[in-house]
């Protein structure tokens, strides 16, 4: 039998970790905690060698490029695969199945910097390989015409250099019809960006995947699907004075600048359409709002 102070020597000696609480770590280093019911991270994931389709040469952020590691958290006691990251100035929710984001969100103040948008796009180093794109290469595909799509734009956060930098992060980035891109979307990113310097402004957006194989061009090059459409909630005001415009965007080369007014809907429709419960008034939730008209003299820039 051990004399009390040899058991107390060796009861010093054990790893802290062994005692801490219990659950084995996942694959992402992560586990749920069984006495407390939450789900939590102690490391890293650790690189692993996987065979991939056409794995490509890649562009990826050093985690000292960040400004600050994306802060991984689940989400979802049930959906494992889903995960929210926190930039500088914006969170997206990303699900590993997609290999892409469902959801975005942030906050748009008065303008008042001038960083430009890096011409380079990344991968994250802090999300497992197997959460994201295959590639931070164009999207090609012949006779289709689809660009690196921003759900949160990088002109709304050039204030600082790595919040701008960290836009450009794959897991912001989605196959984006260019006429839709460049017209239809761009027109919700312009009046951000002219409304902000009104009053601040909260962005609510994501994703409708849809089913239709027929436009999964990238899957091969990137893992990703092709969304089926884009939504974006703009909220400016407080109480009364609460206004909100919404829309929800189809992923096609039809959706031009010309025709973004006919892409506003209710609120209510958002969350019909998608299940998300949007933080605004019920007043301003049944009706669509008439457009929110660019003011004269508008710095876009």
């Amino acid at each position: 039998m051990l004399s009390k102070r040899l058991l107390y020597t060796l009861l010093l000696t054990l790893p802290v970790s062994s005692y801490s609480h219990t659950g084995g770590l996942n694959k992402e280093g992560c586990h749920t905690n069984k006495k407390t019911a939450t789900y939590h991270c102690h490391q890293q994931k650790k690189s692993t060698k996987r065979s991939e389709p056409n794995k490509p040469t890649q562009s990826a952020l050093s985690k000292s490029e960040l400004s600050s590691p994306a802060l991984i958290e689940q989400v979802d006691d049930h959906r494992q695969d889903l995960m929210k990251l926190d930039y500088e100035g914006f969170t997206i929710w990303l699900d590993c199945q997609k290999r892409g984001a469902v959801k975005f969100r942030y906050n748009a103040q008065r303008d008042t910097g001038n960083f430009k948008r890096s011409s380079r796009f990344y991968l994250d180093p802090n999300v497992p390989k197997e959460c994201q794109q295959y590639s931070a290469k164009t999207y090609k595909a012949k006779d289709q015409r689809y660009d690196r799509g921003h759900l949160v734009p990088a002109n709304h956060l050039d204030y600082s250099k790595s919040a701008i930098k960290g836009s450009n992060t794959m897991t912001n980035i989605l196959p984006q019809a260019a006429n839709m891109n460049r017209g239809a979307w761009l027109m919700t990113e312009e009046i951000t960006e002219c409304y902000r310097d009104i009053a601040d402004l909260l962005i609510i957006g994501g994703v409708i995947w849809g089913n239709n194989p027929d436009d999964d061009y990238f899957v091969k090059s990137h893992g990703v699907k092709t969304p089926s459409a884009f939504w974006k909630v703009i909220i400016r005001g407080t109480g009364s004075n609460e206004r909100a415009i919404a829309w929800i965007v189809p992923n096609s080369q039809e959706a031009t600048r010309k025709k973004s007014d006919a892409y506003i809907v209710s609120i209510k429709e958002i969350e019909r359409v998608t299940g998300e419960m949007v933080p605004v008034a019920d007043f301003t939730k049944y009706d669509k709002s008439n457009p929110w008209v660019i003011p004269r003299g508008c710095n876009k820039g």
